[in-house]
Formats: C-alpha cells, sequence, structure tokens
C-alpha cells in the first residue's frame, strides 16, 4: 500500500468525519493525525486482509468516544464543583443573613466555642486543642499520644465535620475562628 496516496485521499474525510462528533477544528485534526500515525506505525503488520477504510473509521471513532468520555467527565466535574460552590456561597449569604451580633460577648463566645468543643470525643477533643491551641504540629502529637499521624488527622477531621455542625448557627463566627486558627 502507498501510504502517501492514502493519506491525501482520506485525510481531509477522516478529519471531517471527526469534527462532525467532536466539534473542534484542533481537536478533529489531533485524532485524525494520531489515528494516520498509528495506522503507519502499525501498518506492517496489519492483516492484509483487513478492510483497511472500515479499520481507519473505526480508529477515528473510538478516539472520538474516548475525547468526548473525557470532555463529559470533565463538564461533570466542573458542574459538580460550581454546585458545592453555589451550595457553600448560599451557605454563607443565609448565614450571614441571619447572624445575630447583638447577643455576642466575649464571655458568650467562649461559653458558645466551649459547648462545641465539649460536644467533642474526648480524645478528638484532647488532639484537637493540642494542634490548634497548643499549636503543636501533628507529628508532635502523634508522639505525645504514641498514636500515627493517620490518627491526628482522621481526628482533626472529625473534629472540625462536629465542630462545623455544632456551630452551624453561628458559621460566620466558626469561619473567624478556624481561619485564626488556620494560622
Amino acid at each position: 500500500m502507498d501510504f502517501e496516496n492514502f493519506y491525501i485521499t482520506w485525510y481531509s474525510r477522516v478529519k471531517h468525519f471527526a469534527r462532525d462528533y467532536v466539534l473542534s477544528e484542533e481537536e478533529a485534526e489531533n485524532i485524525t493525525q494520531d489515528v494516520f500515525l498509528d495506522f503507519y506505525q502499525k501498518r506492517d503488520t496489519l492483516d492484509f486482509h483487513i478492510n483497511v477504510i472500515a479499520y481507519l473509521f473505526t480508529s477515528v471513532k473510538n478516539r472520538c468516544i474516548d475525547y468526548l468520555r473525557r470532555k463529559l467527565l470533565e463538564q461533570e466535574a466542573a458542574t459538580k464543583m460550581q454546585e458545592d460552590f453555589d451550595l457553600s456561597f448560599r451557605m454563607k449569604f443565609d448565614s450571614l443573613e441571619a447572624f445575630d451580633v447583638d447577643g455576642l460577648s466575649e464571655d458568650n463566645i467562649k461559653d458558645i466555642i466551649e459547648k462545641a468543643l465539649n460536644a467533642l470525643p474526648e480524645r478528638c477533643r484532647e488532639i484537637f486543642i493540642l494542634s490548634k491551641l497548643e499549636g503543636k504540629k501533628q507529628k508532635e502529637i502523634a508522639e505525645e499520644l504514641n498514636v500515627s499521624v493517620k490518627t491526628i488527622e482522621t481526628q482533626m477531621t472529625i473534629a472540625y465535620k462536629k465542630l462545623r455542625e455544632e456551630l452551624k448557627k453561628h458559621l460566620p463566627l466558626l469561619l473567624f475562628i478556624l481561619s485564626s486558627w488556620e494560622n
């Protein structure tokens, strides 16, 4: 088979076929070039009895399907991220609207935080206090308590989750407290 003539004859047709599905000139060109390169590299090992045109279009079809699947997954991930952002934004907006600063005093804030911390399981509270109030590193806490760093990470995740739940009525206060603990 004369590959150069085959390429010249079929390249634009295959590219047009791909473009109808991927809707992007650039991606259609990439797919087409990849298929022809793959075909060129395999030309000596392919069975002489195969339908070369069917092989070519099947290869393009499969690459288009792969491309579209990848794009669909990317779109779903972007949609999920946007939904998560919208939900977080709505929660923050609603909590700010409902947040009553008139009833807050330093003693009141301490009581709210103390109550939330006391709602944590004992070991979880201990780890959280060592980390956020005493400023110890996870590795230090793990050595001090004779547990793994992974255990510390897990307990901190549990603490954050429970504190969020416990302080959900005070979300602006929680966000302020957690951001100050992060630093």
